[in-house]
């Protein structure tokens, strides 16, 4: 069976939006026998975009998940892919996917080059060191330059880029590749959607850039393999191409190298080749290393090798909501393996759960199986309360694994339904939405009754309400949509608050004294140190006096939003024997809490954005003038491949509400600009005060 897993591979196909993720795995599903239709995104038949709304925008909205089958080499190979969305509002669904995957496929349009989702794919690769390769696609369109965007993968991205393939052919011209490490030429045909394709001998005019590139590729490789240096400087046609393969993927999977290829998957050219460079570099379920985790019964760390034999353990990485089965918990297995019917244990909720049925997914398909082995991905129903993040393990083996952490929403928008009687099934609809989506948060403002949802843009809060009318039949009324501002504090306190109460009987008694300070630069939420020595407090009410902390974090002083991050060291405090409870506590904290953040000195902060414009030159004086009266900071500029001037700024989200539009007007609608959250920054008093003043209003 572990000679099984050698020939798996867990990748995920991600990029900036429209580089073709979609195209190139419907080509992938096509190719491998899934589908013998090839579905178009600009047709909205894809398989793998298969929610309405995905269909009608031409857009990824959520990741996918499929599998299929590969011959390599003689050997068959199992390839589960997740096609994941390239919109900045939809970054949860990368981050997500590359937290389980062992590989990606990384698409960059030969036109466009780098884009801002390409970096930012990119170093969600770089933080849970995802091995890859690169995939240069749309060869065929008119501006295509292979050699200039794996110049910008190696500026932008700080990549080693390894070019594999040399491009026959430009824009309409291209018709296939000269294989580098082979010597080989392959064409593909028009006919039969690039099914046939053949090996051709190199064209003359490209032999010397051939022999020119295979001199740089074992150049590179030399630097990471000794026995391949000894042999380039002594004999270089001694070199094999098993070897040049076996060191090319050692390198890759040490993170060393980038495996560059290039095709045109809409013209079905290179998709084939591109399999086999997965079967090739990618790493197998068991060449990545094991995977760590804290046993919660003694907090030592343990590993879990990629093996059968081993105690069933797996992360738990996405959850869907299906109108045919109910609730869906994707995961991945880690080791051991999962039966339909069993149970398994929730290290973080410490309860058993049952898994009634499992699935292997073909997009929004489920295909029942039996059971899901170790490396491999699935799907489970009959769960209870499983929740994004969750590591499932078995319960004489207990493991949690390092959760998936996510962006917090930086817009949000009141909503009410149209009709009364709808109040109920929307507060409930709302629930199974942010089951799903870790970025998609729920709130009841308490001082106007308002249900406030948040989300990470105008786009992701849009796709939000489409499907709570279209899924859940609920139409809504929506305000203009707020920014979410969070507050800071700035200095150190020292409190101590005494709770006193006395009510005839039985009173209330709770005494703490505490250090208030501001968070470590970069964290999120409450950091507690329980410092209480002698037993002064007693170690029962301490998880109380921590919970309610972690609760007043939430409603700043200032205007009542969240806290970004804070210290609180619990110094010491006292109580009485028969008037102190877990709840006198808990209230002591809370109320200390307040006093103390009031003389913290608290700022207001706003969310940033890093927005680029991709602008004619002509227009770019009135663009960057535009910005600057927005408050944004202009970072750089820079001159893409189509001549298109890349102007890169910070601007407070505040002042970019409907500056599509002005862009266009300023442009005569011939720039466009992505923007994606940045960081929170202190807000300038007069904004801040505008902003408190709003919320007293509202009270």
């Amino acid at each position: 069976m572990m000679n099984n897993l050698k020939y798996t591979r867990n990748i995920g196909i991600a990029a900036h939006i429209d580089a073709g993720k979609t195209t190139t795995t419907e080509r992938i599903l096509f190719y491998t026998g899934i589908t013998h239709k090839i579905g178009e995104v600009h047709e909205g038949t894809a398989t793998m975009d298969w929610m309405k709304q995905e269909q009608e925008r031409g857009i990824t909205i959520t990741s996918a998940a499929t599998k299929c089958e590969w011959i390599y080499n003689k050997k068959k190979y199992k390839i589960n892919i997740i096609d994941t969305p390239g919109h900045v509002d939809f970054t949860v669904e990368v981050e997500r996917s590359l937290r389980v995957l062992d590989g990606m496929v990384a698409l960059f349009s030969a036109v466009d080059g780098v884009e801002p989702q390409s970096e930012t794919v990119w170093r969600q690769a770089d933080k849970y060191k995802v091995p890859r390769i690169g995939f240069i696609n749309k060869m065929d369109r008119q501006g295509a330059d292979f050699f200039n965007v794996c110049k910008q993968i190696t500026k932008n991205l700080g990549a080693h880029c390894l070019i594999l393939q040399i491009p026959i052919g430009k824009e309409n011209e291209f018709k296939g590749v000269v294989d580098i490490i082979a010597k080989k030429a392959i064409i593909w045909e028009e006919e039969n959607y690039g099914t046939v394709y053949k090996n051709i001998p190199i064209p003359d005019e490209l032999l010397d850039r051939t022999n020119k590139y295979r001199n740089i590729l074992l150049e590179t490789i030399s630097e990471y393999d000794y026995e391949i240096m000894n042999k380039f400087f002594s004999n270089p046609n001694n070199i094999s191409e098993k070897e040049i393969i076996a060191s090319i993927k050692r390198s890759t999977l040490n993170l060393e190298i980038v495996p560059i290829i290039c095709g045109s998957s809409f013209k079905n050219k290179g998709v084939q080749v591109m399999l086999d460079t997965i079967c090739r570099y990618l790493p197998s379920p068991i060449e990545i290393k094991e995977i760590k985790g804290i046993n919660p019964k003694t907090e030592k760390e343990e590993i879990r090798k990629p093996n059968f034999n081993e105690p069933f353990s797996a992360l738990a990485f996405k959850i869907a909501t299906d109108s045919f089965v109910g609730r869906l918990a994707f995961f991945r297995v880690y080791s051991g393996i999962i039966k339909s019917g069993t149970y398994v244990f929730n290290a973080r909720s410490g309860n058993k759960e049952r898994i009634s049925r499992i699935y292997q997914m073909h997009a929004n398909k489920q295909n029942p199986v039996a059971y899901i082995e170790a490396g491999d991905i699935g799907a489970a129903v009959g769960f209870k309360n499983i929740k994004t993040g969750d590591t499932l393990c078995d319960e004489n083996f207990p493991i949690i694994f390092e959760n998936i952490s996510f962006p917090d929403p930086v817009i949000g928008v009141a909503i009410e339904p149209k009709y009364k009687s709808d109040i109920e099934k929307m507060s409930l609809s709302l629930t199974k939405l942010a089951e799903e989506d870790p970025t998609f948060q729920v709130r009841n403002e308490k001082s106007t009754g308002q249900t406030i949802i948040s989300g990470m843009g105008e786009l992701h809060l849009e796709i939000i309400l489409d499907r709570l009318e279209r899924e859940f039949k609920i139409k809504v009324n929506k305000g203009n949509p707020q920014v979410e501002y969070k507050e800071a504090l700035t200095n150190s306190i020292q409190h101590r608050e005494i709770y006193k109460k006395q009510t005839g009987g039985r009173g209330k008694y709770a005494d703490i004294f505490f250090k208030l300070e501001p968070g470590k630069e970069g964290s999120q939420g409450l950091e507690f140190i329980n410092k209480v020595k002698g037993g002064n407090i007693p170690k029962e009410y301490i998880p109380s006096i921590e919970k309610a902390f972690k609760e007043a974090i939430k409603i700043g002083p200032l205007s009542g939003s969240e806290i970004e991050n804070a210290k609180i060291i619990l110094i010491d405090g006292s109580y009485h024997s028969v008037d102190s409870d877990q709840l006198s506590f808990e209230l002591a904290s809370k109320i200390g809490f307040k006093k103390a953040a009031k003389k913290a000195n608290p700022i207001i902060l706003e969310p940033i954005m890093k927005v680029e414009v991709l602008t004619p030159p002509e227009n770019m004086g009135s663009i960057v003038g535009d910005l600057n009266r927005r408050r944004g900071i202009i970072q750089g500029m820079e001159e893409n491949m189509r001549n298109l001037k890349i102007i890169k700024a910070l601007v407070p989200l505040s002042e970019l509400f409907g500056y599509v539009t002005i862009l266009r007007t300023l442009s005569s609608g011939r720039a466009t600009s992505t923007m994606e959250f940045f960081n929170y920054k202190p807000a300038p008093a007069n904004v801040a005060e505008k902003f408190i003043l709003n919320k007293k209003l509202k009270l």
